[in-house]
């Protein structure tokens, strides 16, 4: 019976022993575990903050061979007054000018009595030139009259016809060996008047973009032959404008 009751004992002092000693040992790694775990934290802020103030030391470090200064650091700007004057320049003595020097000449004299006719005076004098006929003392003028007597139109008069006149021979110009040495193309255009009996009578250059090309355009223009204009039943003089083109590929045309 005395044995069972020692171990019963024995189990119970062992039960308080190990009690006791996990509570200490609870304690300690509590203690130790806060600890670490305080020590790291403060670590990871210390780190942070010391990377936030390395970066600042580099932004705020100085290029190499670049001084930053504000605008509280500069002086005031120099003086414009005292700046240094520039050297004065030497200018030596300028000669007169010897051509076109005006001469005093004395006064055009002139007779008190001369007097200088008005205009009415002017246009009721006679005129000094004049051609009578008979005895009716009037002026025949003769009007610029073409061969065949009838008047040559002008080029700015409008003359209506019922029928133009139509080409029926067309006579190609040369074309100009200087031009064609030099590669030189343009057009040109060309004013003939033909007349009652489709002959070409003028021919007048009213545009050109090359000039070597005109005489050449007019020659060809004056050989040129047409039936007549009509108008009323009857041939009528007429400008008819024709247009020359040189092309070096196709010649003249």
């Amino acid at each position: 019976m005395d044995r069972p009751l020692n171990m019963a004992s024995e189990r119970q002092g062992l039960k308080e022993y190990g009690r006791s000693e996990v509570k200490q040992s609870l304690h300690k790694n509590m203690v130790r575990g806060l600890t670490v775990s305080i020590a790291i934290h403060i670590g990871i802020i210390g780190g942070y903050y010391a990377a936030l103030y390395i970066n600042e030391d580099d932004d705020n470090a100085p290029t190499v061979g670049v001084r930053m200064l504000k605008y509280s650091d500069l002086g005031p700007p120099p003086s414009i007054s005292s700046a240094p004057l520039a050297p004065p320049v030497g200018v030596s003595a300028v000669a007169k000018p010897t051509v076109g020097v005006p001469v005093p000449v004395p006064d055009a004299e002139v007779s008190p009595e001369q007097t200088i006719a008005t205009q009415t005076e002017l246009s009721n004098a006679p005129s000094p030139i004049t051609e009578q006929l008979g005895n009716t003392g009037d002026i025949q003028i003769s009007p610029d009259l073409s061969i065949d007597g009838d008047v040559d139109p002008s080029m700015e008069e409008f003359i209506p016809v019922e029928k133009p006149p139509q080409i029926i021979k067309r006579v190609l110009p040369v074309y100009p060996e200087m031009a064609l040495r030099a590669g030189l193309e343009g057009k040109v255009w060309v004013k003939v008047l033909v007349d009652k009996e489709g002959k070409p009578r003028k021919a007048i250059v009213i545009k050109s973009t090359t000039e070597i090309f005109n005489d050449v355009a007019v020659d060809a223009a004056m050989q040129f032959l047409f039936t007549p204009a009509v108008m009323n039943g009857g041939p009528v003089k007429v400008w008819l404008s024709i247009p020359f083109k040189f092309t070096i590929a196709n010649g003249a045309s």
